[in-house]
């Protein structure tokens, strides 16, 4: 395949490619999703990601048909990152896309469920092990070596279930030889410490080239030593070699000079005969052992091979583990065929779980057809059947959250990955339309906004509408004919979706295969710090909390104009409820 034909990759990106990895190597490394490989020949990290991400799941990233997917897809990536064992794992991590089919998905899941239930089983100290021999390999920078010295360490943790079972037919003693040889090569150049003939040489020729570069140096101490006659210079220049050099007595009388001049050329004719001979045979001996060490890796080639893949593949199963343990993360249930169906049990939104938030509440929430039995007590009846659903209900109340769960839940899933709920359906689909809410009249940002949403629910493959606040991009009149229009195109086109809305009055009257759900607020605590039930409550009409609001106002207000303003307001919107609801939080507080 020409590297033009991968997405991102035009005629500068290519020619860089080439010049530092080759033609070959290149694809290879795109085809096997390798950042480290095309950020090393230069490409920013960033854009290495994209190309990797278009060229081994371009299917999958199809899916994502707002920009507003796209960032909830990468915000996942990044809460899974946070627990990638090795830098590759991490990598890996970040070219995860949605999946195309339901047996890549299945298959996915059941290796990082089964990598899960090995990791949970393992003994801290066992843990503590796998997580420092993968530390090793990250500072070894992922080198071959560095993979056949962590799958020893593995073998000897004595993990062997999981994903840890592609490492436990693997000959240690072969991959120890295999590691010796690895260890003791750079390239083609034998390491120091590898062979003891190999250093002897080396430190004789060095000696003898720091004596070529001081040779006059060398003339005058022996000469300071009394020595005035030619054969007296000889045997002291003799001795002096087999004293400082380690050069064999042999190979010094080879070498001595027998037609020098003076002592000047006796000594540099000598050392550099010297110089060269040893530095012949360091090359010779460097051969032997090359060769030696090459075929003791030619013999383990395909354990080193296999060690190589378990060790990576182990690395990314054992972070995505690591990541579902985090968030207490279930397998997904499939739902496909003439059905469809996205609901959940007790999920949790990961982005307010990342940050430690201990007043996350979970929710209960089913579309289409769902098998959720039970609601949470005073939610009242289970959620009906209905494919589309109008979100209403409290300011801050999480109806955005809700949104944004159902689409963690919904791009996890369909990634193949466990998802943060007791339970959950997923109905793969063809298209995820999410849409956040943004506050602006524009008339570019309404059309925009139009040519994103409306052109998935066209194509007739299975759509997914979560539409957070569609009012807020043009005046209320036309939003909610707009919203009521979107709504009805989901219904005909047999969508999924939630629209959340403080218009559901305006809407009147939905299609009947649609439904209203409401979040209500309860109050104000004694701190005057706003109370909602985060559990929606369905086929019910969500109350606003503007006396809430104003309730809190009023009574915070310290100058006395401001609170006669803030008084009005209360007026407006029913003083009696205003009223109640701070003699309630004073009630509470015992004032």
């Amino acid at each position: 395949m020409r590297l033009e034909e991968y997405w991102g990759v035009g005629p500068k990106t290519r020619e860089r490619l080439v010049d530092e990895l080759g033609t070959e190597a290149a694809v290879r490394a795109i085809e096997n999703g390798d950042v480290r490989a095309l950020a090393d020949a230069g490409l920013a990290r960033g854009r290495a990601t994209r190309i990797l991400r278009r060229a081994t799941g371009g299917a999958g990233m199809d899916i994502l048909a707002t920009s507003d997917a796209r960032s909830a897809y990468k915000e996942l990536l990044d809460l899974a990152v946070e627990h990638a064992v090795t830098q590759r794992a991490a990598d890996r991590i970040r070219v995860l896309t949605p999946l195309a089919t339901r047996e890549a998905m299945d298959s996915r899941l059941d290796d990082v469920i089964a990598a899960r239930d090995a990791w949970a089983a393992l003994e801290e100290e066992e843990r503590e092990a796998v997580l420092a021999a993968y530390e090793r390999y990250d500072e070894r920078e992922g080198s071959e070596y560095a993979a056949v010295e962590a799958a020893i360490a593995l073998l000897e943790a004595g993990v062997d279930s999981g994903p840890f079972a592609a490492i436990a037919d693997l000959e240690r003693d072969r991959l120890a030889d295999a590691a010796d040889a690895l260890a003791a090569l750079d390239g083609n150049r034998v390491r120091e410490g590898a062979d003891d003939e190999l250093d002897r040489l080396r430190d004789s020729l060095g000696a003898i080239e720091d004596m070529d570069a001081n040779a006059l140096e060398l003339i005058e101490e022996l000469r300071s030593e009394g020595v005035r006659d030619v054969e007296g210079f000889r045997q002291s220049f003799e001795d002096h070699l087999l004293t400082e050099t380690g050069v064999t007595i042999d190979r010094v009388r080879d070498a001595m000079a027998t037609d020098a001049t003076d002592a000047t050329d006796f000594v540099g004719t000598t050392l550099r005969t010297l110089r060269s001979d040893l530095t012949e045979a360091v090359d010779e001996r460097e051969d032997t052992v090359a060769s030696d060490l090459e075929d003791t890796l030619d013999d383990a080639r395909d354990a080193v091979n296999q060690a190589i893949e378990a060790v990576d593949d182990i690395a990314l199963h054992l972070s995505l583990a690591r990541f579902a343990l985090e968030y207490d993360c279930t397998r997904p249930v499939f739902v496909e065929g003439d059905d469809a169906a996205v609901s959940v049990v007790n999920a949790r939104n990961l982005t307010l779980a990342a940050r430690d938030d201990e007043s996350v509440q979970p929710v209960t929430y089913g579309l289409g057809d769902h098998g959720v039995a039970s609601v949470p007590e005073g939610v009242g009846s289970v959620p009906g059947q209905q494919r589309v659903a109008v979100l209403t209900g409290a300011n801050s109340g999480g109806k955005t959250t809700l949104l944004e769960t159902l689409c963690q839940i919904v791009l996890l899933a369909t990634m193949g990955l466990p998802v943060p709920a007791d339970r959950a359906e997923v109905t793969p689909v063809d298209s995820l339309v999410f849409h956040r809410r943004h506050a602006s009249f524009n008339a570019g940002v309404l059309e925009s906004t139009l040519k994103s949403i409306v052109p998935p629910l066209s194509t007739g493959g299975r759509t997914l509408m979560l539409v957070d606040e569609f009012e807020a991009i043009t005046e209320p009149g036309s939003a909610a004919d707009l919203l009521h229009g979107l709504v009805t195109l989901s219904v005909d086109r047999e969508a999924l979706g939630v629209f959340v809305t403080h218009l559901a009055d305006d809407l009147e009257p939905l299609p009947p295969e649609a439904r209203v759900d409401g979040i209500f607020a309860e109050g104000l605590n004694p701190d005057l710090e706003l109370l909602v039930d985060y559990q929606p409550r369905f086929d019910t009409v969500g109350r606003s909390t503007p006396e809430f609001i104003v309730s809190r106002l009023v009574a915070n207000a310290d100058d006395r104009s401001e609170r006669a303003g803030f008084e009005t307001l209360a007026e407006a919107v029913g003083n009696d409820v205003v009223q109640r609801t701070l003699a309630d939080a004073r009630w509470t507080t015992g004032e």
